[in-house]
């Protein structure tokens, strides 16, 4: 297995600059070696001090090390929050690779930790105790940082799914919110015909709302075992999506408008995009970037692929590693725990995260929390119960950040030519084998 993951590590280093670690080579494949950490051990890491170099974009860990370091004043937490998504991982990676310059702690999205854990780029924070907080949280959240008996992270955050959708507009139309994705296409072409301007959302293809929607619809694309990937996008859930998606596609009833653009923003404010489907966090960016449409945007649940199933899928959502390559490791895992199942839970969440955490989301006074962009909505209950109902038997890639990077060459090609969704996630599925292969993963015929 250690020739194996090195082809691998010189594979992503030189296709996707994810040169995630030389130390896998030198490092045991099960993680046997690492001993029990104590309470009592961290206890006195903590109370003879240190700094630890924290690497994390979410704003909230701000005030969660500043009350860290009133807590434990012998501790110096030094926040480096500059980088986020490919440059972050291109220095975290860079950083591994070199064997110098590595943070402490180093937020990870779900989709990208499998392929540090995998080239032993992180910390099994089992032994620190992270096991015994399992019950802790939901499933989706739980699942992706952890394999077996190993967990290489603890969630910070998570993303269930819920339809935001513009009530003016439905209201104006006389239009029903759907509770189906069937009810869905049938609201998307009332209100297009009503309006041409009008479409019910944006979409100019994107992975991770792909992966998402096929998660809801229950397809399970991706099989992971270690270096062993199968990659199958023929299953009954992904028919449910491109059956429908499709239909979207060719009546030309989804505004091809990129998201986190500048039309993005004017058509969520202007009524021209009618509905975005999308994780649990998405409340502070409407306030942020659509403060004109105040009090005409509501929450609804996710539609469903069949009328009265309730299953949803996680959009989104960090974890909180501590690198391999760690200095105070102690440390570096007394702040995590702090952050994301401690005290500072709260904090984050009081300043507008959205939790991984049952006791938070379970909680009456933040289920009743009245959002006044939604017009005093109570829309945590639906978040909530989104949670809830995720399934958590989703895996990403290995490599998923690469698979992400090809998507718009295959899966976005019908989008914008005679491509059907069909064909584009096949050639997504053969795109990403054949790079899977040229790694040294074991593809599963």
């Amino acid at each position: 297995m250690r020739r194996t993951t090195s082809r691998i590590l010189r594979g992503i280093a030189l296709v996707s600059t994810l040169a995630l670690g030389a130390t896998a080579c030198g490092s045991s494949d099960d993680d046997s070696d690492t001993k029990a950490v104590s309470a009592a051990d961290i206890k006195a890491a903590l109370d003879k001090g240190g700094s630890i170099t924290v690497w994390a974009w979410e704003p909230t860990l701000k005030t969660v090390a500043a009350d860290f370091q009133k807590k434990y004043p012998k501790v110096k937490v030094n926040l480096v929050s500059e980088r986020s998504g490919d440059k972050h991982y291109t220095a975290l990676s860079n950083a591994i690779s070199a064997g110098k310059g590595v943070p402490d702690v180093a937020q990870v999205e779900y989709f990208a930790l499998g392929q540090y854990s995998l080239t032993k780029g992180l910390t099994n924070l089992a032994p620190y105790g992270a096991d015994k907080l399992a019950s802790k949280y939901t499933p989706g959240p739980w699942n992706a940082v952890s394999d077996g008996d190993k967990v290489y992270g603890l969630p910070m955050d998570s993303g269930p799914m819920a339809l935001f959708y513009n009530k003016k507009v439905f209201d104006k139309y006389k239009i029903a919110v759907p509770t189906t994705w069937d009810e869905y296409l049938d609201a998307a072409r009332k209100l297009h015909k009503a309006d041409p301007k009008v479409y019910i959302a944006n979409d100019a293809g994107d992975a991770g709302f792909t992966t998402s929607m096929l998660w809801q619809a229950g397809s399970r694309p991706y099989k992971v075992d270690g270096t062993k990937v199968g990659i199958n996008f023929d299953d009954a859930g992904a028919k449910k999506f491109e059956t429908v998606w499709q239909k979207l596609i060719d009546e030309k009833l989804l505004a091809p408008i990129n998201g986190w653009t500048d039309d993005w923003y004017k058509g969520l404010g202007d009524g021209s995009i009618a509905t975005l489907a999308s994780g649990a966090w998405m409340p502070a960016n409407f306030e942020t970037g659509v403060p004109g449409a105040k009090g005409q945007w509501r929450a609804a649940p996710l539609p469903a692929w069949t009328k009265g199933d309730k299953a949803s899928a996680e959009n989104g959502g960090s974890s909180l590693t501590v690198p391999e390559l760690a200095k105070n490791k102690e440390l570096a895992y007394a702040f995590t725990e702090y952050a994301n199942s401690g005290a500072g839970v709260a904090t984050r969440v009081s300043e507008g995260a959205f939790p991984a955490t049952k006791a938070q989301l379970e909680d009456p006074a933040f289920q009743s929390k009245k959002f006044d962009y939604f017009d005093g909505q109570e829309a945590n209950k639906i978040f909530a119960e989104s949670a809830a109902n995720v399934a958590s038997d989703w895996s990403y890639l290995p490599f998923q950040q690469y698979a992400n990077s090809i998507f718009n060459d295959t899966v976005g090609k019908a989008y914008v030519s005679s491509t059907t969704l069909a064909d584009g996630l096949k050639a997504w599925q053969d795109a990403s084998v054949k790079y899977g292969e040229e790694q040294g993963f074991t593809i599963e015929k």
